[in-house]
């Protein structure tokens, strides 16, 4: 009796599981199919910056979209959006609002995000340091000073390493790349390389690509990611714009690839900050998941870099402090002439 006891019970915690199994493939089964037939993904993304606005053909990066407003007869400023599922320059309006009028200012979308060109190719580092070298070169025409805000400050960095002559000075706003090193073998490197490109494979599948994107997407998933990134209210017209440009055909294929962890590089301190000799500006406060353990190192041993805290910010001061801001990063430019 003992035994028949037991073997029905492990019947039964096998018919639950392969019914919890069963369950749980249903419910991908149903949001696939719910993402494909009844989420718009083609929504208009308009009012993001009331300024003028072009496209720029990159022979790299392809279609750049950008705003710009070219009244104002201090040194030009370029400005980078960071990277998020549904990023774009809708990140970055209050510091193109802020500087028009005194400088030419121009906004640029980065490649497959907001307005600019997002068909399904290889995203890479490389891709978006040509698109930031390409657009100062042929639309801007003298050097520059460089905005950049998380991720894209590791592509501008970049960019200005290459080609210096481009870059007047690069202001980054809480940049990723400044956590401890950690020590690893090129084999293990290796290994970590062999598990991004398998992840990238399988977030890639066009089946499932799209709707695992649309969890990301969703408004529920925006406010959650702007709430933990702002110290006071969440304007509800950057979440609304931020789900529109989540929402455009192929908008899915670079966050993908950003999922996928291939949009960084863990090296960037050693091969590219501390490089660096043009005037450097951090602002920096408490971003959520940001760790800058090298940065006061970095800033000490570059005569040419300077790192200020704007307290009571998490990711996004240009948006809760933007007189504090906007003040350190117009002294930085007036004091570098």
């Amino acid at each position: 009796m003992t035994a028949k006891r037991e073997t029905d019970k492990g019947r039964g915690w096998i018919s639950a599981l392969a019914g919890m199994a069963g369950f749980g493939l249903a419910l991908k089964a149903g949001w696939i199919f719910y993402s494909r037939r009844y989420i718009d993904h083609h929504a208009r993304l308009t009012g993001v910056i009331k300024a003028d606005q072009d496209t720029f053909d990159s022979p790299v990066a392809g279609k750049l979209h950008y705003y710009y407003a070219q009244t104002g007869s201090r040194r030009p400023i370029l400005i980078l959006h960071g990277l998020h599922m549904t990023a774009g320059a809708h990140d970055i309006r209050p510091i193109f609002e802020a500087f028009r009028g005194n400088h030419p200012v121009y906004a640029m979308d980065l490649p497959g995000f907001g307005g600019s060109e997002k068909t399904d190719r290889p995203y890479r580092p490389a891709m978006y340091q040509a698109a930031i070298s390409d657009f100062l070169r042929e639309r801007i025409g003298q050097p520059a000073d460089v905005v950049a805000l998380g991720g894209s400050c590791e592509f501008a960095a970049a960019a200005a390493k290459d080609n210096p002559q481009l870059f007047h000075s690069l202001v980054m706003i809480d940049p990723t790349g400044f956590q401890m090193p950690q020590t690893i073998s090129p084999t293990a490197q290796g290994r970590l390389d062999e598990v991004r490109n398998l992840l990238y494979t399988l977030l890639a599948v066009p089946l499932w690509s799209r709707p695992i994107f649309d969890l990301f997407a969703s408004r529920a998933h925006i406010m959650h990611f702007y709430r933990q990134r702002f110290e006071y209210g969440v304007p509800a017209e950057l979440v609304d714009l931020a789900y529109a440009s989540g929402h455009q055909p192929g908008a899915h294929f670079a966050p993908m690839v950003l999922l996928s962890g291939k949009l960084s590089n863990p090296r960037v301190r050693e091969e590219v900050y501390c490089s660096l000799k043009l005037p450097v500006l951090v602002l920096y406060d408490n971003a959520p998941g940001l760790r800058l353990d090298m940065l006061s190192q970095v800033a000490r041993e570059n005569a040419s870099w300077s790192a200020q805290r704007l307290r009571r910010s998490r990711g996004m001061p240009h948006f809760d402090r933007p007189g504090e801001t906007f003040l350190v990063m117009d002294q930085f430019w007036k004091k570098i002439g």
